[in-house]
């Protein structure tokens, strides 16, 4: 058999003249999509934005010259990190004027599997919490830790697509490691155990018993609120168990309309009736205790919410 040798994900492929190669380059970008959709995710948060860039990714391709493409994931990899790292610069410009925190719209899980095309998004337990600590990092930072911490792309390939040297790619993933560190915005019990505690909270919670409520919590517990541009309910991070008690307790009525969920893989609850959620929540669990509450009440968003 002769014919143009390509390789692609590991393996080598033969393409010849009995082949259309338009046909088998859509074929060889529909192996690589789900990668990239995920890399796209991590960077964006988005669902939207990620597939957007995706789609940039497969409409540049198509304008390419494929002969001049040696190692397809690479490549594709590089255009959808590029047009990230672009849509990140332009949402930072965007966002000089926002009040409170920025989410993504969450993916909701009330049964117990989500499915496949969620499940490859959340599959890490990535929650809301770290989502909140990426959109506080440069967009330099983001890339080199997303592609690296999260992704182990070696730093010569993170240096080549973010157009610096290996060793200024490896201290912007070092600032955003301290970053993300020092944030706590990651559980450190499996699902199970996160998923206890949040169900003792929401009890105590309903029946007033602020006391139960206050061993559950960190005593640095962060309560964030993404509510959406000029929502009177947008506010800055409340942090400490005071402040956050205040607030929980502003809110004691809407408990009894809270039902345990999944939030993109971590332990959480939509609160509201079926089909007409008023807030989702993600909560964020170390050291056995509730050191995060992250709220999305941004109607858009809510709209959105892909609830599997």
């Amino acid at each position: 058999m002769t014919g143009r040798r390509c390789h692609i994900g590991g393996r080598w492929y033969v393409v010849t003249g009995e082949m259309r190669d338009r046909d088998w380059l859509a074929a060889r970008f529909e192996d690589e999509r789900s990668q990239l959709r995920r890399i796209a995710y991590r960077m964006l948060g988005t669902i939207d934005e990620a597939d957007d860039a995706v789609q940039e990714a497969w409409l540049r391709l198509s304008r390419t010259d494929e002969s001049s493409v040696r190692n397809l994931g690479a490549w594709l990899t590089t255009v959808v990190s590029r047009v990230c790292l672009d849509m990140l610069r332009a949402r930072r410009s965007r966002r000089e004027e926002f009040v409170g925190s920025w989410m993504p719209e969450p993916i909701v899980t009330l049964g117990e599997h989500p499915n496949p095309e969620d499940e490859a998004l959340i599959a890490e337990g990535v929650g809301l919490a770290l989502y909140v600590v990426l959109e506080t990092l440069s967009p330099a930072e983001r890339l080199a830790f997303v592609l690296h911490d999260m992704f182990a792309i070696p730093f010569d390939e993170v240096a080549a697509i973010s157009g610096r040297t290996p060793d200024a790619a490896r201290q912007l993933a070092s600032r955003a490691r301290r970053r993300v560190q020092g944030a706590r915005a990651e559980p450190d019990v499996e699902l199970a155990e996160q998923q206890r505690i949040v169900d003792a909270s929401f009890a105590a919670a309903r029946e007033g018993n602020f006391d139960a409520l206050v061993e559950l919590l960190d005593p640095e517990v962060t309560l964030r609120v993404d509510a959406g541009p000029g929502s009177p309910l947008a506010h800055e991070p409340l942090v400490g168990r005071d402040a956050v008690l205040a607030e929980a307790r502003r809110f004691h009525a809407l408990t009894p309309y809270g039902r345990p969920a999944i939030v993109k893989g971590v332990a959480g609850a939509v609160v509201g009736r079926p089909g007409r959620p008023f807030a989702v929540v993600a909560v964020t669990v170390a050291n056995g205790k509730i050191s995060a509450l992250d709220f999305v009440v941004d109607p858009a968003k809510l709209a959105r919410v892909t609830i599997s």
